[in-house]
């Protein structure tokens, strides 16, 4: 898997889904399957997507007592999809029953990958709902040392903190960054933000975009710009 812009389809349902992405009659892209649209369409949306062409991040973010999880990503492996999420907060004990669970009897399994922290969350709110008082980045880099520990392929974290991840996990621990927006664009509900191009810079693998490309006047222009500006 290489450096690629991953669109996140956050829709309410499959209709809506469908209508957007069949805008894309050339290149199918990486696509992201979140909370909202598993939980409208159940496992079945992943399946069909898949069928019809598309690479799938299957954003769940998984985090409970390991044997719940190791369970859960049994189902999951099932599903075929590309790459799999769970909260690094879940400690290495999870995250290795994760791995154990996604694992197939031959042996194969999607990427699995940890959240560090959200990129909506702030170093303020952090220390002061979470009462995390080290530095984000200090926090950040410590959670994905532990995935790497734990086995799994890389973290999602910001594009601010994928450079100093790379440097203490290796070149080949992949960093999926969220908290993409173009520099003309409103950040959101986004906090540790950087346009494609700088997240480019700083090291990031896999750039995950939403609203700047779903909500587009031309989200298949959109779509393009953001990986020109990123993959080049």
């Amino acid at each position: 898997m290489g450096k690629d812009v991953i669109v996140a389809c956050d829709f309410a349902g499959r209709d809506e889904t469908l209508q957007f992405l069949s805008r894309f009659t050339g290149r199918k892209p990486f696509i992201k399957i979140g909370m909202e649209l598993f939980y409208a369409e159940g496992p079945d949306i992943v399946r069909e997507l898949k069928a019809r062409g598309h690479r799938i991040f299957l954003d769940l973010k998984l985090h409970d007592i390991p044997n719940t999880v190791r369970k859960a990503m049994r189902v999951l492996s099932s599903l075929d999809a590309d790459l799999v999420n769970l909260h690094a907060a879940g400690t290495a004990d999870m995250m290795k029953a994760a791995l154990e669970g996604l694992t197939r009897p031959d042996g194969t399994r999607p990427l699995l990958i940890a959240v560090t922290q959200l990129t909506s969350t702030s170093q303020e709110r952090m220390e002061r709902e979470l009462l995390i008082e080290r530095p984000m980045a200090e926090v950040v880099l410590r959670y994905a040392e532990n995935a790497r520990q734990a086995g799994l392929d890389g973290v999602v974290c910001s594009p601010l903190e994928a450079g100093e991840v790379h440097a203490a996990c290796g070149a080949d621990f992949l960093t999926v960054t969220p908290g993409v927006r173009f520099s003309t664009g409103s950040i959101g509900d986004q906090v540790r933000v950087t346009t494609p191009a700088r997240a480019r810079e700083l090291g990031s693998d896999y750039i995950v975009v939403g609203r700047p490309i779903t909500a587009a006047e031309d989200p298949v222009r959109a779509y393009e710009l953001c990986v020109e500006d990123f993959v080049g």
